[in-house]
């Protein structure tokens, strides 16, 4: 057995993955969520507390060596307002460090995000050399998050180690990833072959595989770490990476892409299409060096995905 090790956030996408990845690779889990799961491990399952509030995690961390963060709001939206996502992402964050120090923790992992180092594109391969510019509430109150646990874990005998994540794939994904799912079970013919910005992305397997180096290895203590699979990609090659693991033809055709932009720019969609049409290249050489070894490329992992879920 590795230690025990606390996951908060553990009901949500990647928390359930992680759980049970964590738990077969011999870590005794304590699976912390505010919503009641049940888990085909031997993990044990307890309640999280609210985040936007003065959060006592006290109780949570007693009796861990290790801790993964993940609860937070995992999503960049207008809707909510700033100081609820400093709340949540920021002082939560701090609050955990201090109860870390207390309780005698021997390292906590923080799952933040890319959007903490940048927007949503950005031009050239991106880097932790690179400063970081987040450009909406989410981002900046990851990267106050990273802050409050530096500065909460000095001087202490409790490390720390952050993950910044980009878009993560695998079952019960949501949001773009799950269209692109869904063209890629259609039958017919797609013309999205102009669609050429290349896409870091991240499945399940090599995430889990990173948070478990996170946790134990010395050369990532205290240490920022880009989190990405080898081999970005074009949105024609991931639909073709789907449609190769339902056993497919790839069916992809070019089309012009100007009237596509102009009609999301029309329809207020501007940012979708900077998601889909903007490159966003990251390097994870800097977690390589520290000795993580990721599992699979991008391109292996969306295909064995959709064979998953093929059954």
């Amino acid at each position: 057995m590795k230690g025990r090790v606390l996951v908060t956030g553990a009901s949500g996408f990647i928390g359930q993955n992680l759980v049970r990845r964590l738990a077969a690779a011999g870590w005794q889990v304590r699976a912390a969520s505010r919503k009641p799961m049940v888990t085909s491990t031997s993990a044990e399952t307890v309640g999280l507390p609210e985040l936007a509030d003065d959060a006592d995690w006290r109780p949570l961390v007693a009796g861990v060596s290790h801790v993964v963060h993940l609860a937070g709001i995992a999503h960049a939206t207008r809707t909510i307002p700033d100081s609820t996502y400093h709340a949540v992402n920021a002082r939560a964050v701090g609050s955990l460090a201090a109860a870390a120090v207390a309780a005698g923790v021997t390292r906590v992992v923080m799952m933040s995000s890319i959007r903490a180092q940048c927007g949503a594109s950005s031009v050239g391969v991106v880097d932790e050399g690179r400063a970081a510019e987040p450009i909406d509430a989410y981002g900046r109150s990851k990267l106050e998050g990273e802050r409050l646990l530096g500065e909460g874990l000095a001087s202490s005998l409790t490390s720390w180690c952050v993950l910044r994540p980009v878009l993560v794939y695998g079952p019960g994904v949501k949001g773009n990833m799950a269209a692109l799912a869904r063209m890629a079970r259609t039958p017919w013919p797609l013309p999205i072959g102009g669609l050429t910005a290349q896409r870091s992305l991240l499945g399940l397997a090599n995430l889990a595989g990173a948070v478990d180096h996170a946790l134990l290895a010395p050369n990532a203590a205290d240490a920022t770490f880009l989190l990405a699979d080898p081999g970005p990609m074009t949105v024609p090659e991931i639909v073709g990476a789907m449609r190769q693991g339902l056993g497919r033809h790839r069916g992809i055709f070019g089309l012009p892409m100007t009237p596509l932009r102009l009609a999301a720019n029309a329809v207020g969609r501007q940012s979708v299409w900077e998601r889909i049409a903007g490159d966003l290249v990251v390097s994870t050489a800097r977690l390589e060096a520290s000795g993580w070894r990721p599992l699979e490329t991008a391109g292996e992992g969306i295909a064995r995905w959709m064979r998953e879920v093929r059954g």
